[in-house]
C-alpha cells in the first residue's frame, strides 16, 4: 500500500509486525526505525483528528496497551 507520506528519504512506513506488542516497546521501536516520526498511544475506538501528519504513528492500543492495528505514518 502506498502512502501520501512515502518517499525514498522517509524511512518506514508501517509496521504490521508490531500488532500484538506492547505500545512502549512498538514505539520505542517505531521511532528507532524512523527517526523522522513521533508516536501517538490512543486506546482503540477513541476520536483522533483525521489530518495527516507524516511525522506522526497512532498506535491503537487495547485497554492493556497492547496494539491492536497495524501501525503507519501519516
Amino acid at each position: 500500500m502506498s502512502s501520501i507520506c512515502q518517499d525514498e528519504s522517509s524511512g518506514k512506513q508501517m509496521w504490521p509486525e508490531l500488532v500484538g506488542v506492547e505500545a512502549n516497546t512498538a514505539a520505542m521501536i517505531i521511532e528507532k526505525e524512523n527517526p523522522n516520526v513521533k508516536t501517538q498511544i490512543v486506546l482503540a475506538g477513541s476520536p483522533i483528528i483525521l489530518n495527516i501528519d507524516c511525522t506522526r504513528v497512532w498506535l491503537f492500543v487495547n485497554i492493556k496497551n497492547i496494539v491492536v492495528e497495524i501501525p503507519r505514518v501519516g
